[in-house]
């Protein structure tokens, strides 16, 4: 029986962050397939943009079950709950028998304490040539009262993230995103070291310096950035 209570308070305001969400699902779209797990939903602002163009069936797995009604509510007024399956749990409450070919965690894997057997959890869950794709915020020396503030027990660095890869699984890609934004999360952990940044900051953030970084980034061969994507495979 899952009982949890999700204490962050940013979910609302990133899920205005649209020209950000919309950079890392084209950067994401190419290593989903067949059916997907999206671990730890939150209120479904990440579904809604993923699941109604997956072709495959899409699973939103959460553990606050207020979280989860909350993306049901949000999901059919926008008319897309049709396009996955809401369940409370987490992946170690599945069933042994439940596998999929794709697994995400998009923001999560920093609010999970232990997040090496978290992935071997979900790796037990992947299909043969199944995937795990790991979206997550980076650098520790970046770590903020924010980040205490939303529940993040660390930031990763290449080093970091693939040192809890599972064993077995096959590194595809690892690299960096939104270059411009690392220095934005400089500048607030040297001077402003603020908890939440307010939504007209998200905003001039999402609207000014994220198209630039979607400019930039390729050409600094991903190689700086305050985000972290890593796509793991399991041999076929």
């Amino acid at each position: 029986m899952v009982d949890f209570k999700y204490g962050g308070s940013e979910l609302e305001v990133f899920a205005h962050a649209t020209n950000w969400k919309r950079y890392w699902r084209d950067l994401l779209v190419p290593f989903l397939r067949g059916d997907a797990l999206e671990v730890g939903s939150g209120i479904g602002a990440n579904t809604g943009l993923l699941a109604p163009r997956h072709p495959g069936r899409w699973t939103s797995l959460e553990p606050d079950r207020e979280l989860l009604d909350e993306a049901r509510r949000r999901l059919a007024a926008a008319g897309v709950a049709h396009c996955c399956t809401f369940e409370c749990g987490t992946v170690r409450s599945l069933e042994a028998t439940r596998i999929f070919d794709t697994v995400l965690y998009l923001d999560v894997l920093e609010h999970i304490e232990n997040d090496r057997l978290e992935m071997e959890h979900a790796a037990q869950h992947l299909a043969a040539g199944g995937r795990i794709v790991v979206l997550a915020p980076a650098h520790q020396a970046l770590f903020t009262e924010f980040d205490h503030a939303v529940g993040h027990f660390r930031r990763y660095g290449k080093q970091s993230l693939a040192a809890v890869a599972p064993a077995g699984l096959r590194c595809e890609r690892l690299f960096y995103v939104d270059s411009v934004g690392l220095c934005a999360s400089l500048a607030n952990r040297l001077f402003l070291r603020q908890r939440i940044p307010s939504l007209e900051q998200i905003t001039f953030w999402d609207r000014a310096m994220v198209p630039i970084s979607r400019a930039v980034d390729p050409l600094l061969l991903r190689s700086v950035g305050k985000s972290i994507i890593g796509v793991w495979r399991k041999p076929s």
